[in-house]
């Protein structure tokens, strides 16, 4: 008996549309899984950040996940088991009682504040929602989002829909202008 695939919802335009998902993995096993999926030809996404790293002996940057345990994956229908069936992944992330439709605009807004040299933290939970305001120039330019104080430090925050994660970007408070609250994402 073959079981019907949850991704053939209302959300979908059409049987063949391609959509965003969030994929929860194993603990420490974003990047096998990105790599078994780009092998089985599946899109998928993994954004990395650069950190400081220091063991005894040495210091040295390397890329991490920026939301651990999360990978996005660009499916159609028919490819959802297969995600499922691969190494490492364990579920996708529901919201309402179906899988949760990522934007493809907020996929590419973390690949635009991946790409950049900032520094980037990512925090647990929902926050408030606050001042709406919009960076005014630099490589974030038009990007949009709340702001918050976060340890004495002025951060851009960019909510993930559905993820209950939250991007917090250190930014001059010189490069952002304050906007009228508008539909959310």
């Amino acid at each position: 008996m073959r079981l019907k695939c949850p991704l053939h919802l209302s959300d979908a335009k059409m049987d063949d549309s391609r959509n965003w998902y969030a994929v929860y993995t194993k603990p420490r096993y974003e990047k096998k899984l990105t790599n078994y999926l780009l092998d089985k030809g599946i899109e998928a996404y993994l954004p990395l950040h650069k950190t400081l790293r220091q063991w005894s002996d040495r210091k040295k940057i390397v890329e991490v996940p920026l939301m651990s345990s999360y990978v996005f994956v660009n499916v159609i229908p028919d490819q959802y088991y297969e995600v499922l069936n691969t190494p490492g992944a364990v579920k996708y992330i529901w919201f309402g009682g179906k899988p949760a439709i990522i934007p493809s605009k907020q996929i590419d807004t973390l690949k635009l504040i991946t790409s950049s040299d900032m520094e980037i933290d990512c925090v647990s939970g929902t926050i408030p929602k606050g001042s709406r305001i919009r960076v005014t120039s630099g490589p974030l330019k038009d990007l949009t989002g709340e702001l918050l104080t976060y340890a004495g430090k002025h951060k851009v925050m960019v909510r993930i829909d559905h993820l209950d994660k939250v991007l917090m970007l250190t930014i001059s408070p010189q490069l952002l202008e304050t906007i009228e609250a508008v539909a959310e994402y």
